[in-house]
């Protein structure tokens, strides 16, 4: 019987990318002096606006990333919310990644590719509230997005049903 298993994203940029497929897809590098946390997501939208809008201006391309973790291993870490329900990561110390490493089931899949555009421009760049106030900002339109998806959802549902 396999454990049990939660998905997790990371967003990435191309030099934490390479460093991913030196180790054959199966753990992340060690953080950098000033990373003391290593911080993977819930969602892939999360990942998603991090990749195409921090990684790809700081590094001309955003990569997302999907992963298995042993359930078990992860109940020992606290679900953050970092500017809303929408933005939800674990934060991992940076002398406990090798111990996730070791919990990560499977190999680590590229699931989304984000560059700059012909004119350089980042792909779909946000407006300059954004850098202001990164995260709640980022939560807040993740937010409106996923709520307006929904409401669009159960109004098809409901148009469905009533001509049904």
């Amino acid at each position: 019987m396999s454990a049990a298993t939660v998905t997790l994203w990371r967003p990435v940029g191309p030099k934490e990318m390479a460093l991913i497929v030196k180790a054959d897809l199966r753990r992340f590098p060690a953080r950098l002096l000033d990373q003391p946390i290593f911080y993977p997501v819930t969602t892939e939208d999360y990942a998603v606006l991090i990749a195409r809008d921090w990684n790809v201006p700081a590094s001309g391309e955003g990569i997302v990333t999907r992963f298995e973790v042993k359930a078990d291993f992860l109940a020992a870490f606290e679900v953050r919310e970092v500017g809303g329900r929408a933005c939800q990561e674990y934060w991992i110390p940076a002398d406990q990644l090798q111990d996730f490493n070791d919990a990560i089931v499977g190999a680590i899949e590229v699931v989304r590719r984000f560059s700059k555009g012909a004119d350089g421009a980042p792909a779909k760049s946000r407006s300059r509230t954004h850098r202001r106030f990164p995260i709640r900002q980022v939560c807040v339109e993740l937010a409106d997005h996923t709520l307006e998806a929904r409401l669009n959802s159960r109004s098809l549902r409901l148009q469905q049903s009533s001509t049904s």
